[in-house]
């Protein structure tokens, strides 16, 4: 009877003892409450408590990640887009986050959202799409801020992706491509400019410009010919250069007779 008393003795304090014991890892920290109240903090290692009478509850001080649901949002020009956001947060006062905020990661997630769709409001679409990474620190800030009294630090916020609706996708896709059909007609424009640039210089310093002039034409003629037999799709007509040599001349000619007339009404006056 006595060896079965002191055996459940023994065993109660072993168990007490054990207990009692607390091993905080690394990279976290506990909170003890005794009774309901905030008693104190334990940090990595070996801790001890009062079994029954205390709780404890441990905390991450590593960084974490929340990933942002996809939010709906309107910016200044009133176009409709959908966004995906991260944030990296970390604990650095385990009391103000125990006890400051009821939980700390939701009101995180909330916050995120309601600066996410502030920023976006005061934006353009277009200034949305070009100007994320500012975008991203701004949101850090605003976030950095309303978060010095929860005991965490927000290291970084990132816009993950932007989703314009489909009308909007479509409307962004014919502006690009008449921006790219502009660009191609402004290109063409300018080499036909440098093209005329040249004839005009050629035949300028030509001592026979109406045969310079027949063989750009015969040559210009020739690359058009070339041009058209690599489509698949084209349909060639020949043409006569003859014809185009006779035009050629007859302008040559007509421009030759009215300088002339006009170098014989300047003499004669």
């Amino acid at each position: 009877m006595d060896f079965a008393i002191v055996a459940a003795i023994a065993l109660a304090v072993s168990g007490y003892m054990a207990g009692s014991v607390k091993i905080v890892t690394e990279g976290e920290a506990a909170v003890v409450e005794r009774l309901g109240r905030y008693r104190r903090t334990m940090s990595s290692g070996l801790n001890f408590v009062v079994p029954f009478l205390d709780t404890v509850y441990v905390v991450s001080m590593r960084e974490q990640l929340i990933d942002i649901d996809p939010q709906k949002a309107i910016t200044k020009d009133r176009a409709d887009v959908t966004l995906d956001a991260i944030l990296f947060w970390r604990i650095l006062d385990v009391y103000l986050a125990r006890y400051a905020v009821e939980s700390v990661d939701k009101a995180l997630e909330q916050l995120v959202i309601t600066s996410l769709r502030s920023e976006v409001g005061q934006l353009t679409l277009e200034e949305l799409v070009s100007s994320r990474d500012k975008i991203n620190r701004q949101m850090l800030t605003t976030l950095d801020k309303a978060t010095q009294d929860w005991g965490v630090k927000v290291e970084r916020v990132e816009i993950q992706d932007i989703k314009l609706s489909e009308e909007l996708t479509k409307a962004r896709e014919s502006e690009l491509a008449a921006e790219s059909r502009k660009k191609a007609m402004m290109s063409e424009y300018q080499a036909a400019v440098e093209s005329i640039k040249i004839i005009s210089d050629a035949l300028a310093d030509s001592s026979n410009p109406k045969a310079t002039l027949n063989y750009l034409i015969a040559k210009s003629y020739i690359e058009a010919q070339n041009n058209l037999g690599s489509s698949p799709n084209a349909k060639i007509v020949f043409m006569d250069p003859n014809k185009l040599t006779e035009a050629t001349t007859e302008f040559i000619t007509a421009d030759g007779e009215t300088q002339h007339s006009n170098s014989n009404g300047s003499s004669e006056t």
